[in-house]
This record gives structure tokens, sequence and C-alpha cells, in this order.
């Protein structure tokens, strides 16, 4: 087994910086646990490294991605600083299509002692993965887009979906795969529910027919279909019924917010972008200029998506100690908020940044040694 694993860390612009020094910290203190050492190569990239160079992600970077175990990346993106087409510099985008990372996984839970904006009792309950194909669907068309002009003014826009069989197949079999692991975990039946718009367009009803032979190779899974819209409502009103949800690029990336404020808000969302070769993990969160520097940013999602990152390194190397230290990590968030102990300014509470890491920090250190 090795004795170091080396990841590159991409935190990026905003709180991106704030909440990967929570990752680090969370990563020393579990070394001497696991008996592992994380070599951390921190490496700038992202909006504000476009400003002061004109590159948003360098070469070397991307060739430091190449060459690491995992990426560990905290958030990027500028609301003021834009590209000529007037989109924003994302470079996270970019790093999803070099590496083919085609699975954006979000899981979504509550936490005892946090509260919900859904006032129903089984909204305490609330526990499923959201799976967003990445590297198709209407986010294929960035940087394709057909503008078309006349006498000189600009008068249509085109952004073309794309929907391929491999692609769509390829997501669904994640999908599937990942509800029947947590099955087996859960002692429960897995689910895989479908969010699509085949109602209206052909890419969309040709989506659904690769999901529905995906869901005749796993009959040991559930499988249903719902339309996007439908499902906008059904996660308001029971978000607790869901396993796995499978989706399309935007739909996914809307839906992704919306579970989010299920359970509190966007600091407490990870998310993992996986291919067959390398994982991204990051929180699901933006860069949130508007309190970057205040030390107010809730920091459990990118502790969250290292727990994620840890997970798939463990399967990835067959490493166990990996997967220990996720479940440590798993558990000291667990501890902190069960107890009280801290409440973040996220839900209206008194600690931020530093506090919430210093207590599952805590946390990890004494459930450790007992």
């Amino acid at each position: 087994m090795k004795s170091t694993y080396q990841i590159a860390v991409l935190p990026g612009d905003g709180i991106g910086n704030e909440v990967m020094q929570a990752a680090a910290a969370l990563l020393q203190a579990l070394e001497p646990r696991i008996g592992i050492h994380f070599a951390l190569e921190w490496h700038k990239a992202g909006a504000q490294h476009y400003l002061d160079t004109g590159v948003s992600l360098p070469e070397s970077v991307l060739r430091a991605c190449e060459q690491a175990d995992a990426i560990l990346f905290g958030a990027m993106g500028l609301p003021h600083v834009r590209g000529a087409d007037g989109t924003e510099i994302i470079p996270q985008l970019d790093l999803r299509f070099h590496f083919d990372l085609y699975a954006g996984v979000r899981p979504i839970r509550t936490f005892k002692g946090l509260p919900t904006p859904l006032s129903h009792p089984k909204a305490q309950n609330i526990d499923f993965v959201l799976v967003r194909e990445n590297t198709e669907g209407l986010f294929y068309a960035r940087g394709r887009g057909d503008v078309r002009s006349v006498d000189g003014i600009e008068t249509e826009v085109y952004d073309t979906m794309k929907i391929s069989r491999h692609g769509t197949a390829r997501i669904c079999e994640f999908a599937f795969k990942l509800a029947e692991r947590r099955a087996a975990t859960k002692g429960r039946e897995g689910r895989v529910t479908n969010v699509d718009k085949a109602n209206v367009f052909a890419s969309m009803a040709f989506w659904r027919k690769v999901f529905e032979e995906s869901a005749a190779a796993h009959p040991g899974v559930a499988a249903d279909n719902a339309y996007v819209d439908a499902m906008a409502l059904n996660l308001v009103m029971k978000p607790w019924t869901y396993d796995v949800m499978v989706t399309e690029n935007m739909f996914g990336d809307i839906l992704s917010d919306l579970i989010a404020a299920l359970v509190g808000g966007m600091g407490m969302a990870p998310s993992g972008d996986i291919g067959d070769k390398h994982g991204l993990f990051q929180p699901a969160h933006g860069t949130a200029p508007d309190i970057a520097g205040q030390g107010k940013a809730n920091p459990t999602a990118m502790l969250l998506s290292t727990a994620m990152m840890l997970d798939w390194l463990a399967d990835h190397s067959g490493d166990t100690r990996l997967a220990d230290g996720a479940a440590m990590i798993e558990r000291a968030v667990e501890h902190v908020f069960a107890n009280g102990s801290v409440r973040p300014m996220e839900f209206g509470g008194p600690h931020g940044t530093a506090d919430v890491t210093r207590a599952v920090v805590g946390a990890l250190k004494a459930k450790a040694a007992t």
C-alpha cells in the first residue's frame, strides 16, 4: 500500500480559498490516524488568475492534475470576470471535459441537530444522490454557440443540446451501480429515478429509451421516470422518497441547487466529478464573493467533499485505510451538529469557517482516539 497520496489542490476564487484551508487542516489531522500522508500540491487557477495573467487554467496545472491521485477543488469564477462571449471564466468545466469526468455525483442528506427548511417530520430523513451527466447535454454547447446577425446586429443565438447513446448509457450504468451499492449498505432495495423532458424533446425521448435499456439490465434495482418540472415539485413536497436520480447536464445543474436548499443551503452540498481514471471533488457552492474574506463561509460541503475523495481513492486503490478516513470525517461532522456544539452562520448561528473547522477536527481527533 502507498504511504503517500498526491493531491492536486486548486482553491480557486472567493471562499474557495477559505474552505480549502479547512479541508487541508482536516486531512492533516487525519494523517496519523490512518497512517497515510497526503501531499497537497497547491496551484493557482480561476477567474482572478485570469485577470492577473490572462490564463484561467495554466497548462502546468493541467499536467499536475493529470499526475495527481485526485483533485481537490475549492470554487472558481467571479461574476465580473467574463470572456469575449459574455460568459464567466469557469475552468472547472474545462477540467470536466479534459478528464472526461462524466459523472457529477451530488449526495445530499440532513444532519441531526440542524434545522431543515421543510416542516414535514420526514424531512429529517432526506438521503439521496443526484447523478448528473457532466460532458454532454446543453453544456456541450459551451463555446459552440451559433450567433446569427443581420446587418451587423445579433438577432439569434442557438445552443445545441447533445445526447449520445455512449454518454447516456454510461451515466445510467453509473447510477444503477451506485444504487446497488447503496442498497447493500443500507439494507434496502435500490431505486433509480430518471429525470428528463421526454414529452417535448426528441433528445430527451432518446435519453429515456437508453435509460430504460439500462434499467432492464439491472432488474434488482427499481426504476422510474419523471419530467424535470414535476421533479422540481416533488423534491419540495417529498424529497425523502428518493434514492438515486440521474439526469442531463443542465437539469442536474439546476436541481443541484434545489436539493441543497432542502437541507439548509449550499454549504451542506458536497460533490464529486468522476471519470473512469480521474476524480475531482469540490463543494457544490460557488465563490460567494459577497462574503469572501469575512470568515463566514460554511466549510461543511468542502469537508464532506474531502470524505468523498477518500472513498473514491479507496475504491480505486483498494486501500481500506482511505475508506476508514472517510468514515471518520463523516462521523466527526455528524457529531458536532448532533451535539449542538456549532451552528454555521448559514443556519443563523454564530459560527464561521474557523469555528466549524476547529469543531470537526476536534471531534475527529477525539472519536479516533476512543
